[in-house]
């Protein structure tokens, strides 16, 4: 199981630089002074990972009415990343945490080293750095989404 603890509310966010689906790099510290979700999932293609990442996009309307950006991250490759995306649709900026492999995952504290992917954590960063909700599920355990759009009123 992870090894460093996942941030929490008035905790900085663990910074990091990934590529989105077409290899650019995205800096969270870049993105200060917008509120962003930070939300781990561990496989593309994957049902609960498509269903989730669907409801997502469903709510993307209120995510950005509260002026928050969605960064979804997981351990894929970026090309498996891309084809994903492209074959459902999804608008919101997937980034591969592949290599070092776990690297960001490990700083928030979702890494599983037993299956070498993220878990299901999800953290709302307001526009200064800092964490003001979070949640971290077990292995296998779906999130509630629709505690992602109840948490936006802490941004």
């Amino acid at each position: 199981m992870p090894e460093v603890p996942s941030p929490v509310a008035g905790d900085p966010a663990p910074d990091f630089t990934l590529p989105d689906t077409h290899g650019t790099p995205t800096q969270l510290a870049d993105l200060r002074g917008e509120a962003v979700l930070v939300f781990f999932f561990p496989f593309a293609f994957s049902g609960t990972c498509t269903s989730e990442l669907g409801e997502i996009q469903e709510s993307l309307d209120e995510f950005e009415a509260a002026g928050v950006r969605i960064l979804a991250v997981s351990t894929d490759p970026v090309f498996a990343l891309k084809a994903w995306q492209e074959s459902e649709g999804f608008d919101v900026d997937l980034l591969s945490d592949f290599w070092p492999h776990g690297a960001a995952a490990r700083a928030y504290g979702v890494f599983d080293d037993a299956s070498g992917h993220a878990l299901r954590g999800s953290f709302l960063v307001d526009a200064d750095g800092i964490v003001r909700w979070s949640v971290v599920n077990r292995r296998g355990q779906r999130r509630d989404l629709d505690s992602h759009v109840r948490a936006l009123a802490e941004v």
